[in-house]
C-alpha cells in the first residue's frame, strides 16, 4: 500500500472525480493553506456550523433529541469545551482501491482545537462531517473556505472485497452536517 503523491492526486481528481471543487496546487498565502501538497490534500471547511444541544446528552444509537443551533459565516469561533459539527467544502468520491485518512491541521492544534474525523472508505463519496472540539481555555476562531484537515490518500495493491458502497453505507452521499445516525 502506498500513499499518492500530488502527481497521483491529480491524476486520481481528473479520472475518478475524487475531489470537487479541486484545488491543484497548494494555496497560502494569506490563508490557513489548502490544496493539493506533496502527499496529501488540504480540504477547505465550509460556511456552515452547527451547535447542538442535547436534551439529556448524545446516544448514537439513537436520533438526536434537543435543538440544533445552524450559523452560516465566514468566520466562526469554537467555545472552550464545546464541539461543532460542519462539513468539508470539497466533495470527495473515494475510488474502489483508495482509502483517505483525515488529520486536523497544526496550525489549529496548536491552538488547543481537535479535528475528528473518520477515514474515508474505498467507494463512499460525500462532503466530509467534521467534528471541532475546542479543548483549550479560550476560544478558537475557524476560517470558512480555508484549510482546516488533511487528507493523506493511500492506494491498496489489492483492491476490497466488500466497499463502503457496497454495504450500502449510512452516511453515503450526504451533501450536509450529518449528526450520528442510528443502525
Amino acid at each position: 500500500m502506498g500513499v499518492l503523491s500530488d502527481r497521483q492526486i491529480r491524476a486520481f481528481v481528473e479520472q475518478y472525480r475524487m475531489i470537487e471543487p479541486f484545488e491543484p496546487t497548494l494555496v497560502r498565502s494569506g490563508v490557513i493553506s489548502y490544496g493539493t501538497a506533496g502527499y496529501g490534500y488540504d480540504l477547505r471547511l465550509a460556511p456552515e456550523f452547527h451547535r447542538y444541544i442535547p436534551t439529556d446528552g448524545w446516544d448514537p444509537k439513537r436520533p438526536f433529541e434537543g435543538s440544533v443551533e445552524t450559523v452560516s459565516a465566514d468566520r466562526f469561533w469554537v467555545q472552550p469545551g464545546e464541539t461543532v459539527l460542519t462539513r468539508s467544502l470539497e466533495y470527495f468520491r473515494i475510488p474502489r482501491h483508495v482509502l483517505g485518512l483525515v488529520y486536523g491541521k497544526s496550525t489549529y492544534a496548536r491552538c488547543g482545537l481537535v479535528v475528528n474525523v473518520t477515514p474515508l472508505e474505498p467507494e463512499w463519496e460525500g462532503h466530509i462531517t467534521i467534528a471541532l472540539v475546542n479543548g483549550g481555555r479560550f476560544p478558537i476562531c475557524v476560517y470558512a473556505r480555508e484549510g482546516i484537515a488533511q487528507v493523506i490518500f493511500l492506494r491498496a495493491d489489492e483492491v476490497c472485497e466488500t466497499s463502503y458502497a457496497d454495504r450500502r453505507g449510512k452516511y453515503q452521499a450526504q451533501t450536509v452536517v450529518t449528526p450520528p445516525r442510528p443502525g
